[in-house]
């Protein structure tokens, strides 16, 4: 468990302790891709917490073929109609890949019963189904983890604050976000009606305490890569071969094609 009373990182500490994890994580994909083995990761948590600059350091040197990004839109009316997980089962790995969900099936426990996207009985036809539905998905071979990242009232203010004052990060508030602020021990209790039915010796929740994200992001890597039993596996044998000799090709002349301007010349 992360110390709440603990100083930031430093971002030296942090980026040469994340260019590390992110080379196990490069072995670790690679020993999925080898074993044809199928690896799920769930991150959850309120708005703001961190997981989505999280995914982007855990996939940022991974292959986009082997480990990929699973971030829904809202259901449409076809998918309201099935069966509550069916959108979700089209989206799990096949053998050698990696899924990383940014928000999962637990929606139904989180923003959709907070906010009455659900009705009471869906939501607790959900608490009985998920521990059934992720016990078959750990009994067919599936290495699940689920993370959940737990920010304070005052971080999250402070986030939401910063991206409201940031044009490069305002896309990230949506007025769900903002009013999810107002809904803060409405969310909490939701939290923990999930935790009590979903966190099972099958697939248990791993909380990650997110105020600082360098030590999040570290944190959630560091435990992913010490939960899966990967070994390294030997890369393949590559030579760059020698160029050959000029057959006689000429390059047509540059001003047959249309080049962007160089804009760096300005600079």
């Amino acid at each position: 468990m992360a110390d709440k009373g603990a100083e930031r990182l430093s971002r030296k500490t942090y980026e040469k302790e994340l260019l590390r994890l992110q080379t196990e994580l490069v072995r670790l994909q690679e020993w999925v891709r080898a074993e044809g083995a199928r690896l799920v990761v769930v991150f959850e948590g309120r708005d703001a917490a961190g997981k989505g600059g999280t995914i982007k350091r855990v996939a940022e040197h991974l292959n986009p073929r082997i480990a990929r990004i699973a971030a829904l839109p809202k259901p449409t009316e076809r998918e309201r109609s099935q069966w509550y997980f069916q959108r979700y089962v089209e989206q799990l790995p096949a053998a050698g890949e990696i899924v990383l969900f940014d928000r999962s099936w637990y929606n139904r426990a989180g923003v959709e019963h907070v906010m009455g996207f659900c009705t009471k009985e869906e939501y607790h036809l959900f608490l009985r189904q998920c521990p059934l539905f992720e016990r078959m998905l750990v009994e067919a071979g599936i290495v699940l983890r689920k993370y959940w990242f737990s920010v304070s009232d005052t971080e999250q203010q402070d986030r939401f604050r910063r991206r409201l004052e940031d044009p490069l990060r305002r896309w990230k508030l949506s007025p769900m976000d903002l009013e999810s602020i107002t809904h803060w021990e409405a969310y909490s209790r939701a939290k923990d009606a999930m935790m009590v039915h979903t966190d099972i010796p099958e697939a248990p929740w791993f909380v990650v305490e997110s105020d600082d994200k360098r030590r999040a992001r570290l944190n959630m890597i560091a435990h992913l890569l010490s939960s899966v039993p990967y070994h390294e596996v030997p890369p393949p044998v590559l030579e760059l071969p020698e160029r050959p000799t000029s057959t006689g090709y000429e390059r047509p002349p540059r001003d047959l094609q249309t080049y962007v301007p160089d804009h760096a010349a300005g600079l």
